[in-house]
């Protein structure tokens, strides 16, 4: 049988954090939704930007004298050749990286520049920016973070509340739409919820690396426990051998195909002259990306990294954020799509439900049970996900304080 007391405990505080989480939960469903169209936006801008068209009995400019035009109009050092196989599409050439990384994209035939692209001038940025920190910087992130926190438990506890079911088994499947709306958005919050929960957990899990706290948490275990990428991945500690002219581009380009890598080829130009060319693949599955890095005056191989070089914690954060983005083709994709959907209808059913049952002039907070001590079990517990989300243990604190003050406050006036 289930603990009621502890049943009734995790009830006001799952109620007490679904009230001051949903409005932000409901913000990052929708916004999460409109996030997976991303590659559709961009994909489109970029293609426009990018088609060209073939000329006959044309050939094509050199890759080398390509890098220099797009240089020319770059006021950054470019750092990145995209490899295109497509003649009617120009050559694209990259500067910075992450949210500053800029494309500039040259015509391969006329060597005029086709145009540039930056993600964070279309307005899916802003999309991306509300749904991680809410426009508010590093506060908004650190929100975003406390409320994913506090989803994990709303999940956990949530499980518990519903767990055993009353409706029996066919309380996982069915809906009551004929015992008046409260029951109807009660069942409809807590039978989607139990379907997308282990899948949410999953979506939190890979949301969480993107955050501050526990992101550069994990960051630090990544590295204490080296089990992140390999030092020399992207060319640390690699050199090449000085020894007279550089290979031009062209060159670089002919040995980076005869790697036979597949999905989208990247040439990493040096930064220095001791540094090497890296040729890397951006493809899915994930365990068939590579990094090759090549001595930049003979074309030798200096290091060649494949995916079973990259430690745990980070082949598992790589896959968690690219599930999380329906980066692992259309079954993803539609997966996260009906996540992010249920989450949607979920909140709004919640948001229903409570309407419903509020008194007027309360909270209609439900009360936990009297004389209840929380065993060592589900305090050790609280205090492992404190450790492991800190600004979730940050707001316990806060609230086990505020209850003390509380209590204090009610013995004083007796």
């Amino acid at each position: 049988m289930k603990n009621r007391k502890l049943n009734q405990w995790f009830w006001k505080w799952h109620f007490i954090a679904g009230i001051l989480s949903l409005p932000f939960v409901l913000l990052l469903s929708i916004t999460g939704t409109i996030y997976l169209f991303k590659s559709n936006v961009e994909d489109k801008v970029v293609h426009n930007i990018q088609k060209v068209s073939p000329y006959e009995n044309t050939e094509k400019l050199s890759y080398q004298t390509q890098w220099d035009i797009a240089q020319q109009h770059s006021k950054r050092k470019l750092n990145i050749v995209v490899v295109t196989t497509n003649d009617g599409l120009s050559t694209e050439f990259i500067a910075g990286r992450f949210g500053g990384k800029k494309s500039i994209y040259v015509n391969p035939y006329t060597g005029e520049v086709s145009g540039t692209f930056q993600a964070k001038d279309t307005w899916m940025y802003k999309v991306r920016k509300l749904h991680g920190e809410l426009l508010g910087g590093k506060v908004g992130t650190k929100i975003v973070e406390l409320i994913a926190s506090w989803m994990v438990v709303l999940i956990l506890t949530g499980l518990y509340i519903w767990w055993p079911f009353v409706r029996g088994v066919k309380g996982v499947f069915t809906i009551r739409i004929k015992e008046g709306r409260r029951l109807f958005f009660r069942d409809l919050h807590a039978v989607s919820g139990f379907w997308i929960s282990i899948l949410l957990l999953i979506v939190l899990a890979g949301g969480f690396p993107w955050t501050d706290v526990f992101g550069g948490n994990f960051k630090k275990i990544q590295k204490i426990t080296n089990t992140g990428y390999p030092k020399t991945w992207n060319g640390r500690g690699l050199a090449s051998n000085i020894d007279g002219k550089s290979l031009s581009l062209d060159t670089m380009l002919t040995i980076a195909k005869q790697q036979n890598l597949s999905g989208e080829l990247m040439i990493g130009l040096p930064k220095s002259p001791k540094s090497t060319f890296s040729v890397s693949n951006k493809t899915f599955p994930l365990s068939e990306q590579k990094m090759i890095h090549f001595d930049q005056y003979s074309g030798k191989i200096v290091k060649v990294h494949n995916w079973s070089d990259v430690g745990i914690l980070m082949q598992a954060r790589m896959w968690l954020m690219a599930f999380h983005q329906g980066q692992f083709g259309g079954w993803n994709w539609y997966l996260m799509f009906a996540v992010a959907i249920l989450l949607t209808l979920m909140s709004v059913a919640a948001i229903f439900s409570y309407v419903l049952r509020k008194q007027k002039g309360t909270w209609s907070v439900p009360k936990s049970p009297n004389n209840f001590n929380v065993s060592k079990g589900i305090l050790a517990l609280i205090i492992l996900l404190g450790i492991v989300f800190p600004l979730f243990g940050v707001s316990v604190l806060l609230l086990f304080l505020f209850e003390i003050t509380k209590q204090k406050s009610i013995f004083t006036k007796i």
